[in-house]
């Protein structure tokens, strides 16, 4: 490629081609994956920009990897070796507020705690949280359809996204979506770049719904001394048509590391706490807190703590929000997984887990949102200690397979980028796969956008 005419596109302190840049953006959050340099690193401002870049890619046939902070979990915008990094985090502008409409409109580089920020200086609520949020991007958050804390209420990034701007493989620039609550006309090709990754097509602008913001909201803590019984409270609370917004657990490894870290005041010989947070109008929040509390109790919490504040509130969610920190501070590698199970299952996976980490001698911290069923099973390990990374390998097999046996997913939140990539078929079937293909040949037919990612070519 010629970098001059690159240059000329962004000017020429917006490209990076020296290696000790270059290396920086040949990783992402994901753990123990060999990385690429890529050719160079472009930062675009504008979507004009954008689709220049695309076209010159195009032109010469370069693999193009789009990029935000690069907090991903799944190796998603890892280059291969030569590729052109386009990083949009100059891309960062709220464009709109509309409280008439209830929607947001910003750029993809748009920060997420930014974004919530903006609505609740509107009165209004952005729900979702992915705990990468303080320096996540919205088009990363989008690319990758993340999750957070409150998908139990109130759903992932998908159900938030009601427009954006995409720039397709070969320059082009559409608009998909609208302000409009119900709008059927065509296919919704909005859903289709939805958790993408990046290989379809390179989300610009987004639309975003707001909703009215909670009036209230209650936080507790419960210790139990079986896992059984916490998923048994899960399953009693959903039973009795509670839907909180938060309902969160960790294990007794994650309970010890998070301790060791935040010094919360935590039981060390828990084997499991369950996080409970409920929001609305005052009084459902009161009845609701109460009812939870009664039903962990009545499913076999030994403690439930009640916060009486806001700083308390905030001092118990510390417990879960924390718990990566905490566990990554335990090895010099961390692998933070991502499975999820129905929620009838939830007690057996966090068992099957537990047993695997024996089996094969390793450390394995367990948490995550047992409300929807999503589970972190997080490796404490050593990537250099290349023994054990066979059996930690192993182990994320048993892991995986488990999970869809009962009738789950790889993947809740993180995507599957290139660390999922070899259980998708299994999880899914050739036929899908068949079918991402088609659609991937369709819109990018040279194969520049995110290549080797969610799946191999055919």
């Amino acid at each position: 490629m010629d970098l001059q005419t690159l240059r000329e596109i962004v000017g020429n302190e917006n490209v990076l081609t020296q290696k000790e840049d270059l290396i920086v953006y040949s990783y992402d959050g994901t753990a123990a994956q060999d990385h690429q340099l890529p050719l160079a690193v472009v930062f675009a401002r504008t979507t004009g920009e954008v689709s220049a870049i695309v076209k010159l890619c195009a032109a010469e046939g370069l693999p193009l990897v789009t990029r935000g902070s690069g907090t991903g979990l799944s190796g998603g915008s890892m280059p291969p070796a030569g590729a052109l990094v386009l990083c949009l985090t100059k891309m960062d502008q709220i464009l709109e507020v509309d409280s008439r409409n209830l929607t947001l409109l910003c750029e993809a580089g748009a920060i997420t705690q930014t974004v919530a920020a903006r609505a609740e200086q509107a009165g209004l609520f952005y729900p979702p949280d992915p705990g990468s949020g303080k320096i996540s991007t919205i088009g990363g958050n989008v690319a990758e359809n993340s999750g957070g804390l409150r998908g139990l209420k109130y759903g992932v990034t998908r159900n938030y996204v009601m427009g954006m701007e995409v720039v397709l493989a070969d320059g082009s620039v559409i608009w998909l979506g609208n302000k409009c609550v119900k709008d059927v006309a065509g296919y919704s090709m909005k859903d289709v770049f939805i958790g993408s990754e990046g290989t379809l097509g390179i989300i610009t602008k987004v639309l975003l719904k707001l909703i009215p913001k909670p009036a209230a909201r209650k936080t507790l803590l419960a210790v139990y001394d079986r896992m059984e019984s916490a998923a048994e409270t899960v399953s009693a609370i959903i039973a009795a048509q509670i839907i909180p917004c938060t309902l969160e657990f960790l294990d007794r490894v994650t309970i010890g590391c998070v301790e060791g870290y935040a010094k919360i005041g935590l039981p060390l010989d828990a084997e499991a706490i369950l996080l409970m947070e409920t929001d609305g109008h005052a009084a459902a929040v009161n009845e609701e807190a109460a009812a939870m509390e009664a039903l962990a109790r009545q499913n076999g919490a030994r403690s439930v703590q009640v916060a009486q504040s806001v700083e308390e509130s905030n001092k118990l969610a510390a417990a879960r929000r924390t718990a990566f920190s905490a566990l990554a501070r335990v090895s010099p590698t961390t692998i933070l997984e991502d499975a999820t199970v129905p929620r009838s299952e939830l007690a057996k996976m966090v068992r099957r887990i537990q047993e695997i980490a024996k089996q094969y001698d390793l450390k394995i911290g367990t948490f995550g949102h047992m409300g929807d069923g999503n589970l972190h099973p997080t490796f404490l390990t050593n990537e250099k200690n290349h023994v054990e990374m066979e059996r930690v390998e192993k182990a994320m097999v048993e892991i995986f397979d488990y999970a869809v046996e009962l009738g789950g997913t790889i993947t809740g939140e993180h995507g599957v980028g290139i660390a999922k990539k070899p259980f998708l078929a299994k999880a899914l079937g050739d036929g899908s796969i068949a079918l991402f293909r088609s659609l991937k040949q369709s819109l990018d037919p040279k194969g520049i956008l995110n290549p080797g990612k969610i799946f191999d070519a055919a």
